[in-house]
């Protein structure tokens, strides 16, 4: 199968900006959903003037394993159904848990790279898909809120980022938030990458693994892992050669990791060797007001600063597609 690169200087594909009437499926990759959170998210997206379908299997619990919503089959055959139909213009995902890394492979990745650009959102365990969409269909995603997530459904401004970034992307290019400030300072320019770094230290040495970040400004954030832990999964990074020409560093949201000067001291002791910028709590992830961060798009990280300003609009105009 083609592979397409993940980090070229121009960025990857953009997708297409979304409009009042267009169709956005909710589908269920990882774990089980709760069923009033869904439908007050999909009553936020309904309220943006979309159509909104909920995939099939997306209430499901698989029969024998209850940390999973439905089977893998099930799991991976909406997401390509919805990926496939000419009739959408977007997929977001209903929440995380885990799950992706064992329905990911079932995908026919040559199938939806014949279909049209879509927006694609989600994060967390979904930080496998957005390896996956950079990898085969050379497709810039967007590191956001889901649809049936408590940062969502009871955070306006969470939502609110996320609506400015699919209708008027223009407005959100420049990334930032109350506590950014520098680790390392420095200012660096690379293809946003990254997510969630447990889901993505546990691709390491496995196929689907990108030999490294060069080259590209690498997103990092994480949730309800002890200091200790980090330290593990940066390490793992470090010796996998994951970092190996890495441009830069924005750190999000540590929610659960311990006291923040001890996750601090990990990151400058793991990253800061590097000797490349490093920027602390740029205000995404889990945590309980979050930023629609894209990824596959290059921007200028200033740690200095504290912001992370993309060079175009996360989606495309839709006479570019």
């Amino acid at each position: 199968m083609a592979q397409h690169p993940t980090t070229p200087g121009q960025g990857l594909t953009r997708p297409p900006r979304l409009g009042p009437g267009d169709h956005v499926v909710v589908i269920a990759p990882s774990g089980p959903i709760d069923p009033d959170r869904l439908t007050a998210g999909c009553a936020i997206l309904r309220s943006w003037g979309l159509r909104v379908t909920v995939a099939p299997h997306v209430l499901d619990t698989h029969p024998d394993l209850g940390y999973l919503a439905g089977t893998d089959a099930d799991r991976a055959g909406d997401l390509q159904s919805a990926w496939l139909d000419p009739d959408v213009d977007a997929v977001i995902c209903a929440r995380g848990g885990y799950g992706v890394h064992r329905m990911v492979d079932l995908l026919d990745w040559t199938a939806m790279a014949g279909a049209a650009p879509k927006a694609f959102i989600g994060f967390s365990d979904v930080s496998s898909l957005h390896e996956a969409f950079a990898r085969h269909l050379g497709l810039a995603t967007l590191y956001g809120p889901m649809a049936a997530a408590g940062c969502f459904v009871g955070d306006g401004p969470t939502a609110d980022h996320l609506r400015r970034t699919l209708f008027d992307p223009a407005a959100t290019t420049a990334l930032t938030s109350p506590a950014a400030e520098a680790l390392v300072g420095g200012r660096a320019h690379g293809v946003t990458a990254g997510g969630c770094l447990h889901v993505l230290a546990s691709e390491r040495g496995t196929p689907a693994a990108r030999p490294s970040y060069a080259g590209s400004i690498l997103v990092l954030e994480d949730v309800n892992e002890h200091p200790y832990q980090l330290d593990r999964l940066l390490t793992q990074f470090l010796r996998s050669g994951a970092l190996d020409g890495v441009a830069g560093i924005a750190l999000g949201s540590w929610e659960g990791c311990g006291r923040p000067e001890r996750v601090r001291a990990v990151m400058l002791d793991r990253l800061g060797p590097l000797g490349i910028p490093v920027l602390w709590e740029l205000g995404f992830g889990h945590c309980p007001s979050t930023l629609t961060v894209p990824l596959g798009v290059p921007a200028l990280l200033d740690a200095d600063a504290g912001t992370l300003t993309l060079d175009v609009p996360a989606l495309a105009p839709r006479r570019e597609i």
